[in-house]
Formats: structure tokens, sequence, C-alpha cells
């Protein structure tokens, strides 16, 4: 018996194995089948090869496997390939391979030996033409054109088969291939033809031999072609016995049974037949025909060249096709006319004549202007396309977005340049009045910051200069730029708000981890990606993709024209004005700022050849000056980074310590240089640093300074820059004299703090600044005797506000130097107020410009007439465009420099001489600042980048008016007068105050806000007056009221009294911004060691909230009372928690009834909100007796009928979701603490009214229906008109079922809840008697309520339910009923009641 072979069995045991099975003769396990590869003709079902393959089986080993198909399986996907030529051929065994390949053979050796020459005996031969001419004429492609490159042959004839045709035909005799088309049969001449038909059947033409429509393809076997041609003659004779008429009969049979498609696919054979042979479209006319045997039908050939003219001229397809152009014979490779690739060359349609609604693709040309539609331009301007319109002229952002991306260079560089054309524009608003939507948003969706950024990488430099002006035109407004220097010599003009984007909210998905596990502001800007990054944040985005590298990369290596350095340094600037992280960056740039300060702000320059030099490296530019000042604005540490570590100390020595004449620059550019070098030296001064610089290059300033006067000329084109120049040398001046006048409190600090930190006193002394107010005094005094004159009153105007800030610096540090002269500096300031400040302030010029006040005030102003710039949110800017053409803050008619100069000098003398305070309360009267102040109180103004710059410097102009007031109240009856008004302008200035002034908000707290002098109604029979009203309501009042609500005036009057403890309550809760308060303080007061920066906070809103009079309450809430929202729960309230709430109550009832004015920017929703905290905060805080007091009177004011009116509970208070949470609150804390009180009841009902939403009445009636038992306010306590419960009827069903559930269960008493009680009556009695159109539920609900009310054991629920009239507030009940119900409902009831009692007579007798 065989084994299994064994793993160790080697081959030779295996073979020895294999013989021993052989030779037992054993049935195997499997056998091998060998399947016939039909690939090489092997047929399995063929009985020859299944005789082959069992006799190959025989000879081979086999191998079955037992219960395997003989067929292959139904899941196969497809049957093999086979051979689609193998049947096709005939092969035989004994034929040679060689003779076959021979056969096949197509090489060209096999086609050369096989040429046979044809037999020429019979072809006649024509000799060459005798002439007189020495050589041939020389043929020209004009001579052949008139031939037709179509012969009937089919071929195309070559020139010199053209010539030699033409010569014999002039000779006389017939073309060598006309005898190819001599017809088969005489017979069919043209003289046999039967007449013209004018159908479709063209018997012009001699019958075909081959029919065009049956090719025979369907014919088996060998004679197709013979049968065709046979059928063909037959359709032919049959036509030929036709009359015209029978021909027209049976045409129209045709037409009339055959399918359309079938007739129109017949024509169209026809005409591609004829096309083929007549190209041009020859008609019968033009036919040339010949007969044979004959040479008498010879056409001459100047016929037929005028025949082939005129069928050129009447082609069908040149007449219906309008072509551009007429081809002509002798174009090479016009033999075929095709219409299609001609229509570009054709004339442009002319675009649409009229307007039409339809928003249409906007075009622009290529200085980015846009084109109307129905513009019709000159081609040769470029501006035509081969597009979708191609008839309008222009390219649309879509088009110029490809065209970006093209191979071609100057295609790149063309719509790069447009593209920012187009930006500029947008930029300055020009689109905003023709274009749908924002044009730079679109282009910012599209991906127009990742097109500049990968355009930036473009090696060419004409793209890369492109790019940069685009880019450049994006980021950068120069009009923006323009107005911030313009305000740098202004009031606090060196700060500025950063340009941010406002942080957009993002939803937080780990709010349920824990705070270690939570992703870092750092991390979860690592994971945006650049487009997340650069949608928010344009500027950021592109810092993100690695710009500046390469902005480096052009200035270093590229070198590129004037233009493009400029442009770089431009958004350069732009992006340093970002924030001070942005500014970081440019600065830690690899070589950035080094190849900036070597190549634009050199030590050493050679003066240029040209006015406008090819090239500017190696000359000083203003704008690298300015990057540096502004990188330098971001802060201290940048600033002496760039004053110690990058040179600029050097460089302002070299460019100040000469006149701008002796730079070797050109004249308006050595001043602009020069100015933004003081600019420079004025921002390091605010911080107290290079002030070693004013020392040594204390004569080089003097000078300056004596040759300011000099040089001012009315009539000098250079007198702006000469002014500019000016401004800055003076707050230069009034940096150094602040930091001067802190080096004594320094020294002292250095001596006390014994080694604590401390900043080190700067080098410069007040000793070092004494000798400047003298001469800047007689400049001054130059100025106001200027102003008599008007040629030099422009000068004047603009100069005077520099020199009187620097003399309010000056003052305000002599005050505090322990050299300070008292009777001495009095002396001074008095002989300042007569010789300068009196006749400024009387000075008609200066009258006049006080009157523009309200007209230039951005707070006041009409936002609707300015011009509207294409702005993104995610690139700010500060909307100047234009600014120059509208009324403002920045033009030359606008009060506001001079008058804030003048302003901050008056607050300083006055703070030192006291006495001369009235001397200036004539302005705080005039009539323009009071029409001023009024508009304020009354304005509301909106908060944005755009507006924030100059609503900080106007803030500060109000600020300082109401400063001078304070001090003018109390001792001038004439501003007295006004003083509510300064108070009602105080209030609304408080929450307008923007970040960076949080010192004014906190002066105007301590001073103006709670004095007694600016609330002259405490002291004038103010709550007297009120009480006196209480009485008269009381008594023209019916009924008698409650006593607790009777007490308001003697409120006010305690409120009055307890002003300074408010004052103290509300400083204690704004304890919180001491830091902010301090760094305001230190900027505004010009503590320059400890400024920090001059970048002001990034702008996320004013300081304050618009309802900061219920911070303490909010403040009180958010600590004891939020349990329900997170907060943390106390079991009693904080110590002095009675008293704060108590002042804070007291101050709003004090704004409520003297300055209504104030908080009418609060919600009343907001109010409602705020102050339902007294009785969320504790559980017992509201039952106190003050509280008790004051809510109630606030509740009084609250629900006049002007006030209720304008309350609208749908809109969310701020910092809620919806009132209706707040109100579910407010249900629980009352079931749960309010032991029924009336105050607590009142402020339960009011959101019941009809007119608000349906949710919080079905709170009441469902989920808080046991609150009914103890909400026991009467309608003479809740003091509103109970038609604001019951009018309109309810129209909701539920709350309806709701009202009459708890009247019939008795939840809903009288004696519980009366308000309530009367108002479910009067819901339920209008509900039941409705006899209006409803639904089939409604009207079953009806029918069976008033059923069940009829059948009611309650007689007395049932006969108010029934006899309900109306509400009456002072009837016993709170409403009337009727002694009887009126016919109609009466009707109605029996008629219901009837119907109902059939209805279940009827079923109960069915049961």
């Amino acid at each position: 018996m065989l084994q299994r072979p064994k793993p160790t069995d080697s081959e030779a045991d295996l073979l020895k194995e294999q013989q021993e099975f052989i030779k037992s003769g054993g049935l195997s396990a499997a056998s091998v089948f060998r399947r016939p590869d039909k690939r090489r003709g092997e047929a399995g079902g063929d009985a020859q090869d299944a005789h082959i393959g069992h006799t190959d089986e025989s000879q081979r080993d086999v191998v079955t496997i037992e219960d395997l198909p003989d067929e292959l399986p139904s899941l196969t996907p497809a049957p093999p390939k086979k051979s689609r030529f193998k049947n096709n051929r005939v092969t035989f065994e004994d034929e040679d391979a060689g003779v076959t390949l021979d056969r096949h053979d197509t090489h060209i050796s096999a086609v050369l030996s096989k040429i046979v020459e044809r037999d020429t005996t019979s072809i006649p031969i024509s000799l060459p033409e005798v002439t007189g001419m020495a050589f041939p004429k020389v043929l020209h492609r004009s001579a052949s054109s008139t031939q037709d490159p179509f012969p009937a042959t089919g071929r195309k004839k070559s020139i010199f088969a053209h010539q030699i045709a033409a010569q014999r035909l002039k000779e006389g005799k017939l073309p060598l291939h006309l005898p190819s088309q001599t017809p088969q049969n005489p017979e069919l001449s043209e003289q046999n033809l039967p007449p013209q038909r004018n159908m479709d059947i063209d018997l012009s033409n001699p019958p075909v031999s081959i029919s065009r429509l049956v090719s025979g393809q369907g014919l088996g076997g060998p004679n197709s072609s013979d049968e065709t041609r046979r059928i063909h003659r037959e359709n032919q004779d049959k036509l030929l016995a036709m009359s015209q008429s029978e021909i027209l009969e049976e045409q129209n049979k045709l037409l009339y049974q055959l399918d359309p498609r079938l007739v129109e696919f017949v024509r169209s054979r026809r005409a591609e037949s004829s096309a083929c042979k007549h190209p041009e479209g020859k008609s019968r006319e033009g036919s040339v025909h010949f007969s044979s045997g004959s040479s008498s039908g010879a056409v001459p050939f100047s016929k037929l060249k005028d025949v082939t003219m005129t069928e050129e001229e009447v082609s069908p397809q040149s007449a219906n096709t309008d072509l551009p152009v007429r081809p002509q014979k002798e174009w090479v490779h016009m033999d075929q006319v095709e219409p299609d690739k001609l229509e570009w060359m054709g004339n442009l349609p002319a675009p649409r004549k009229t307007r039409t609604k339809q928003a249409m693709q906007a075009r622009f040309d290529f200085n980015g202007t846009l084109i109307p539609p129905t513009e019709d331009l000159p081609t040769h301007l470029g501006l035509h396309h081969h597009g979708e319109e191609p008839e309008l002229a222009g390219y649309s952002l879509q088009e110029l977005f490809l065209l970006s991306r093209s191979q071609l260079i100057q295609q790149r560089t063309l719509a790069l340049s447009t593209l920012g054309n187009i930006l500029s524009k947008a930029s300055a608003g020009e689109y905003h009045s023709t274009l749908k939507g924002s044009i730079l948003s679109t282009l910012l969706d599209a991906g127009l910051i990742f097109l500049l950024r990968f355009a930036l990488d473009d090696g060419v430099e004409g793209v890369m200069a492109a790019t940069v002006h685009a880019l450049r035109a994006l980021v950068v407004c120069t009009e923006d730029e323009e107005c911030l220097d313009l305000t740098f010599s202004w009031f606090r003009g060196l700060a500025s708000f950063p340009l941010l984007p406002s942080k957009e909210e993002e939803e937080e998905d780990d709010k349920s981890l824990d705070d270690i596990l939570k992703e870092t502001a750092k991390e979860k800007e690592e994971r945006k990606t650049d487009y997340d990054v650069a949608r928010q944040d344009i500027v950021k985005g592109l810092l993100r993709m690695k710009l500046l590298p390469r902005l480096r990369y052009i200035l270093e290596v590229v070198r590129p024209s004037p233009r493009v350095v400029q442009d770089i340094l431009e958004v350069l600037t732009r992006i340093a004005r970002h924030s001070s992280s942005s500014a970081t960056q440019v600065l830690d740039c690899p070589r950035l700022m080094d190849t900036v300060m070597s190549e634009f702000l050199p030590t050493s320059w050679t003066t240029p050849s040209l006015p406008l030099p090819q090239s500017v490296y190696g000359l000083p530019l203003a704008c690298a000056m300015k990057l540096l000042r502004i990188l330098a604005t971001s802060g201290r540490h940048a600033c002496a980074r760039l004053l110690n570590s990058f040179g600029v100390r050097e460089r302002l020595s070299r460019l100040l310590s000469v006149e701008p004449s002796e730079l070797l620059l050109e004249p308006r550019e050595a001043l602009r240089i020069t100015t933004e070098s003081y600019r420079m030296w004025a921002v390091a001064a605010g911080y107290g640093q290079a002030c070693d610089l004013y020392i040594d290059l204390y004569p080089a300033l003097v000078r300056a300074l004596q040759s300011f006067h000099r040089t001012l000329a009315p009539s000098d084109p250079l007198l702006q820059p000469q002014l500019q120049r000016v401004l800055a040398l003076l707050s230069l001046f009034t940096q150094v004299t602040h930091t001067a006048g802190c080096h004594q409190e320094l020294q002292l600090g250095m001596v006390s703090s014994a080694g604590d930190e401390c900043p080190p006193p700067p080098p410069v002394s007040w000793g070092h600044v004494t000798g400047l107010p003298a001469p800047l005094l007689g400049h001054l005094k130059s100025f106001v005797k200027a102003l008599d004159h008007p040629e030099q009153r422009d000068i004047s105007v603009i100069l005077m506000p520099a020199y009187l800030l620097y003399f309010a610096a000056f003052y305000r540090q002599l005050s505090k130097q322990s050299c300070f002269q008292p009777v001495e500096t009095l002396h001074e300031l008095e002989q300042l107020t007569s010789g300068v400040l009196i006749p400024v302030i009387s000075h008609s010029v200066l009258q006049d410009l006080i009157k523009n006040l309200k007209s230039s005030s951005v707070v006041c102003s009409d936002k609707s007439s300015h011009v509207h710039p294409d702005t993104s949110p995610s690139l700010p800017g500060l909307a100047c465009p234009g600014w120059r053409d509208r009324p403002g803050l920045m033009v030359s008619s606008s009060p506001f420099p001079l008058l804030t100069g003048l302003m901050l000098l008056l607050e300083t003398i006055v703070g030192i001489h006291k006495g001369l305070t009235c001397k200036f309360t004539g302005l705080l009267v005039s009539e323009p600042v009071i029409v001023y102040l009024r508009s304020i109180s009354q304005a509301t103004p909106t908060l944005s980048h755009s507006q924030a710059w100059l609503l900080h410097h106007e803030h500060h102009l109000i600020y300082l008016l109401l400063r001078l007031a304070y001090r003018s109240v109390p001792i001038e009856s004439q501003v007295a007068k006004h003083a509510p008004l300064y108070h009602q302008v105080a209030l609304v200035l408080i929450p307008w105050l923007l970040p960076g002034n949080e010192n004014l908000a906190h002066d105007l707290l301590s001073t103006l806000i709670f004095s007694k002098d600016f609330i002259s109604e405490s002291h004038s029979g103010g709550p007297e007056a009120i009480e006196l009203g209480e009485l008269k309501l009381r008594e023209d009042a019916s009924h008698h009221t409650s006593p607790s609500l009777q007490t308001v005036g003697a409120l006010l009057r305690e409120a009055c009294k307890n002003l300074p403890s408010i004052r103290g309550c509300f400083l204690t809760h704004l304890a919180h911004m001491e830091s902010s308060v301090l760094v305001s303080q230190n900027a505004l007061l010009g503590r320059s060691p400890w400024i920090k920066t001059h970048l002001l906070p990034e702008l996320t809103g004013p300081i304050l909230p618009l309802d900061w009079p219920f911070l303490p309450l909010v403040s009180l809430y958010e600590k004891t009372g939020a349990s329900c929202g997170g907060g943390l729960v106390v079991d009693e309230l904080p110590h002095g928690a009675l008293q704060t709430v108590t002042q804070c109550l007291q101050w709003l009832l004090v704004l409520e009834v003297w300055r209504e004015e104030a908080l009418k920017v609060i919600l009343p929703v907001a109010k409602l909100a705020r102050l339902s905290c007294v009785f969320l905060c504790s559980s017992d805080l509201f039952l106190e007796k003050p509280i008790q007091k004051l809510t109630w009177g606030l509740f009084r004011l609250l629900t006049r009928p002007s006030r209720l009116d304008s309350l609208d509970l749908n809109i969310p208070p701020p910092g809620l979701a919806s009132f209706q949470d707040l109100y579910s609150a407010l249900l629980t804390q009352y079931e749960a603490v309010s032991f029924g009180d009336r105050l607590f009841g009142c402020w339960i009902l009011l959101p019941l009214q009809r007119k608000f939403s349906t949710p919080m009445r079905l709170a009441v009636f469902g989920e808080h229906v046991g609150i009914l038992r103890s909400l026991g306010v009467t309608s003479d306590q809740l003091s509103i008109a109970m038609e604001r419960f019951t009018s309109p009827p309810e129209d909701s069903l539920p709350l309806v079922r709701l009202y009459f559930r708890s009247l019939v269960t008795g939840s809903l008493k009288p004696c519980w809840c009366p308000v309530l009680y009367v108002v479910a009556l009067a819901h339920v009695n209008s509900f039941v008697f409705c006899q209006d159109a409803a639904t089939q539920e409604v009207a079953a609900v009806r029918q069976n309520m008033l059923r069940k009310i009829y059948y009611m054991t309650d007689e007395v629920l049932k006969n108010h339910l029934l006899l309900f009239r109306q509400a009456k507030q002072d009837s016993k009940l709170g409403f009337d009923t009727y002694a009887q119900l009126p016919p109609v409902r009466a009707k109605h009831l029996e008629k219901v009641v009837g119907l109902q009692n059939g209805t279940c007579n009827d079923r109960g007798g069915e049961q």
C-alpha cells in the first residue's frame, strides 16, 4: 500500500513513489484536462479537436478531481475572446510562410519592384506654343486661381495641370480628364433631358451611375454592387419616362407618406453628394456639360473663368453666412471655407442700448474703471476678447483671475495690475453706487490673498511689481495714512488703535474638559488652516504665508524700481499697524530691517542726478523712516531696539543736524524725511528715550525753530510740507517737556525706592527745557495777530493748536517742579490769558469755527451722506476716502484741533490759577457750544474702527468742556443754568468712552456725575414738585391707592442727600479697572517713563456697558444668586449688600425721574431684567423695607403707559438668551420664597399682558399653577390697566383650556388672585360666546365649554362666566356683569345647549 509523502522525503524518494504508483495502475484522486485555446483557433466543440485532445490525453499524466462539474459555472463573467480575423483566412498546410510574407509586404522595396509604366501611345502630344518671348512666361498663382480646384474626378489638380488644361481649351481641344467624365449612356445627353423641374430633383445635372441612397451594404453575395447599379438604372429609366406632373404627384405622395425625418435624411445625403462634386454650390445655369465624340461642346476658357467667379458670388454658403472676409483663390489652404472658424474675425454685435433691471457681470478696463454694458468702445483699446460676451468691452473678475495664472508674462502682468487698480478704486468707494454687493468681499472669497501670494513668488520682475502694487492696493489706504499723519500733532495724536479685526465668537468644543486638557489660544491658532486664518484676519494670514521673507528677498536681491520699493515699505507699515505682535515679526524677520536701514536710510549718500532717480537704493526715504516710527509706536522695547540695535539714533543725528536744503535731496523729499525724523524722535521721547539727542542737537533745533517764521509764505508750493515739519518739531518739544518734567520725580523715586523697580531718570532735566517757552510764546502771539490777515489766517489756525498743547504740557509739569514759584507763575498765566487766550476766544475766526462744531462732529454726523468705501471685516480701516469733500474733524473748517488745544490749556491754567475761571465761562455758554452739547445728549453714535479713532479725539474735547463746566458751575450763575445739560452730556459720555480713556471715566465719576451742583433739581424744589404731583394724582383718583406707591418724592430727597455714598459705591465696583485707569492716566498726564506703548488697547467695545447704573446690582447677582447658571451659592449676603443695593436703586430712581434721556439707550426689557436681580440674588433681600420702597417707586416709573408701550419682551436682554428663561427663574423663586409679597407679585404679573408671548402665560397656568393661591395683587396695587391683560381676546386654544380648567377646578379664585381671575373670566367668556368662523376643533371646544358652564353647579362662577361684561378696576369684583344675557348671547346659548341636549339623548338611546 502506498503511503503519503513525508516532509523528510527527498526528490528522489518522490520520483520513486511516483514510479511505483504508475506501475500499480491505481486510480488517481484527480485528473487534469487541457482546455482548448480558442485564440489559437482550437474550438472546444469540434470533433477533430476532441480526438486530438484525447490522443494527447493518453500520452500525458492526467489528474482528475471527483465531483467537479464538466462545465464552467454560470458565474463566469464573460466568454473568452475569439480572433476576429482567423475564420476569414484561408491557410494550407504546405504553404510557405515566406510566400505569405511577400504577399502582404508593404515595404517601399516591394512597391518599387512592381512599377509598370502605362501605355502612352494613344495619348496625343501637343507641342509648346511658339511665342516671341525669349523665355516662357512665369506662372503666377493669380493666373491659375480661377481654375476649379475640385475637378470632376474628385482629385485636386496641381497648378501645372491647371495651366495645361487652360492651354488645351484655348487650342480647342478637350482636357485630358474629360473622357472619364463622359456618360456611359450616350442617349442621356443634355438634349434628351426633360424640362427643368423646380423640385428637389435637380435635372440639370446628368444622371449619375451610382445611387446616392442605395449603397448595397445589406445585400449578401458577391454581386451586390451589380445589383445596386441595376436598381439605380431602373429608377433612372422610370424617372425619365415620367412627365413633370407625374413626378410632382409621386413626390407629394412620398412626402405625405414618409416620415419627415427620413425626408430630411434623403435631402442631406443629396446635399452631401452635391457638395463633394461641386463644393462651391454650382447652380444649373453655371453647370458645364460635355458630349462624347465631339468637341463642339467645349467651352472657351474665358467663359469658364467667368462662370467660376459667378458661382463663387452666388454660393449659398456665402449668401447665408455673413463671413467677415471673402476667401480668395490665391490664399493657401482656403480651398474649403469653414464659417465657424471665421466668425471671430467678423464685426462684433452692437451692445445693448437700453437699460435692464437684470444684474449683469461687471467688466473693467485696465485702469479699473467700471465699463457700462451699454457703452460701445472701439476695439483698438484692447478691451475686447474672445470670452462669453465678446461684444462687451472689458474684463470680468473671473477672466482676470484666469489671466493672472497665464503662461504669458504680459497677460499675468496685465491681469495683476488691473486687479490692483480695481482694488484701489474699491477702497475709495467708487463702486458703491454702481455695483451690487462688495467687490472686495467677492475677491477675497474667491481666493485673492492666495493668488497674490502665489504671484509674488513669480521670477519675473514685472509680475512681482504688479503683484506688489495689487497687494498694496488691498492692505494700504493712502487716505487713512494721510489722516493719521495729520492728527499726529493733535492731543494724544501719538496714540492709535491697533487695526485688528473684531474677534468672532468661536464655539468651544472642549467645555466639558478640565482646564488642563483644554487647548490654549496659541494651540487653536496653530491648528487653523491658512484659509481660516486669512478669512478672519488678512494680515495675520499673510504673515503666516511667509510674506515678510519674500518681501525681504525682493528688496535685497531683486532691487526693484522706486515705486515697488515704496509699495513694499507701505505694506510693511500697514502690517506694523496691525498689532504689536505683527510689528515684532517685522523686526524679527532676518535681514529685513538691516536691508531697510542700509539701503533706504543710509548715513551717507550722493546727490541723485535726476529729480526722479531710476533707483532709490542708497538714498534716504521718508516712507522708510515712517515704518520705523510705526514700529516704535508698538512698544518701548521695540523703540529701544531700533535706537540701539539698528542705528536709528545715528540716522536721526545725521538727518536733523542740518537744514533740509543741505541734505542733497529733492526739496519736497528732504522736508518729508525731516518731518518723519522729528516724528520718530517724538515717539521715542514719548517713552523717555533718545532725550540725550535733545541735548546734543539743541543748537540745530533752536536754529530750525528760528527759521520757521522766515520760510512760511502762503504762496510757497512747499507750504504744506513745511507746516507739517513745524508741527512735528513742536510735538517733539512737547514730549521732551513731559519727559523733563518727570526727571525730578524719578530721581526722588530712585532714592526712596532703595532698589525697587523704578525707571531711571531721563538724561534731560527741567533746566534743559526752560529756554523754550520764550521764543514759542513770541511765535504764538504773532500767530494771534496774523488772524486779522486773511492770507496768514489759515497758517495760524493750523499751527496754533500745537503751540497751545506745548504750553499746556509746560505749565502742567511746571507746577510739579521744586523750582515752581507760584507768584511769578500766576503772573505769567495772567499775561498769557490777557495777551493770547482772551483775544483768541473773542476773535471772529474762532467764533466762526465754533459754529461748525455740530457739522464737524462724528457723534452728531449723518452717516448716510458719507462715501462708503469697500471694506472687509478681516481688514479694518479708518474709512477716510473722500474726507476732504465732506464735513469732519479733519477738514480745515473743523474747530476740533484748535478748540481741543485751547481747552486743554484752559484746564491747566484754571487748575493752577482758579481766579481766571470766570474769564473763560463765556465759551461754555456760547450758543454754538450749547447747541453742540444738546445734540450730543440726544445722539447714539456707532462704534467701529472707522469711527473709533475720530471718536477718541472728540471725546477729549467733550471731556475738557465738562471739566471747565465742573469748575465754573459753582461760581458762575450763567453756567449753572445749563448744569442739567452738562450732567446729561456726562452721563451719555460715560458709556461711549473707548479703551485707553479709562482715566476720563474715572474722573467724571469722581467729580461731575454725582455732584449736587449738576443735579440742580435736588436743591431747587425737585422732590417737592414730585410730591405735589403725586398728591394731585391721588386727589383726582376716585379710588384709594396703596400707600407704598406714594413715596417717590421722599425717596428722591433721601437719595440726593446720599450722593457721596452712591459715588463711593460705584467707584468701588469699578475697582477692577484700577490698572487700566493708571495706564490711561500716565498717557493723559504725559508721564513718559511709565508709558509702555503708544498703541491703545484692542478695540473690543466701550470700557463701560450701556447699563452701567445697574452694575452693582448685576455684580451682586453674579456673586450670590446665579445658582441655576452655575454660579456660587451662598447662605447669606455679603457684608454691605443691603447698602449697595439701596444705593444703586437710589441712583436709578434719580436717573429715571430727572435724567430719563440719559437712560434711553438702555432697552426697557434690559431695565426690567436688571431690576429682577433684586428678587433673584437673595431669598429675603426684596423684603427689606428700603428695598421695597425704592423698587415700588421704580416699578411705578417702569409701568407708565408710555413705558409699557415701548416694552418688548421678545427682544433678548443683553447677556441672556431670552426673557422667558429669566421669567422661569422668577416663577421658581416666587414659589419658593415670595410669601405672597405684593411687590414680587406685580413683577410676576407684568409679563402676563396680552401683547407679550403666550409661553409665559402658559407657564403660569400650566407648570406653576400653584402660585395662583398666593398671587394676591389687587388691580390698584398693580397700577396697570386691566385692558392690557384682557384685550384682545385670547387666540391660543391650549391657554383658554387652562384658563377654564383653573376656574372650574378652583385653582383660581378671586380671593386668592383677583387680577388673573378677571383675566381668565374675560378670555373664557369671550371665547365661548364668539360666533366667528373657526376650525371644527375650535367650534367643538366652544360648544362643549359653553355647555359645561351652563350645567355648572357653582352658581357664582356660572354667573360670572356667563354674565361677564368687562374689566373695571374701581369695581368691588374688578369687573362688571350683565343683569341678564344680551339677546344675541342668549339665543346662541339656547342654540348650543339645545343642540347638545339632542345629541346626548340620541347617544343615550343608542347605548
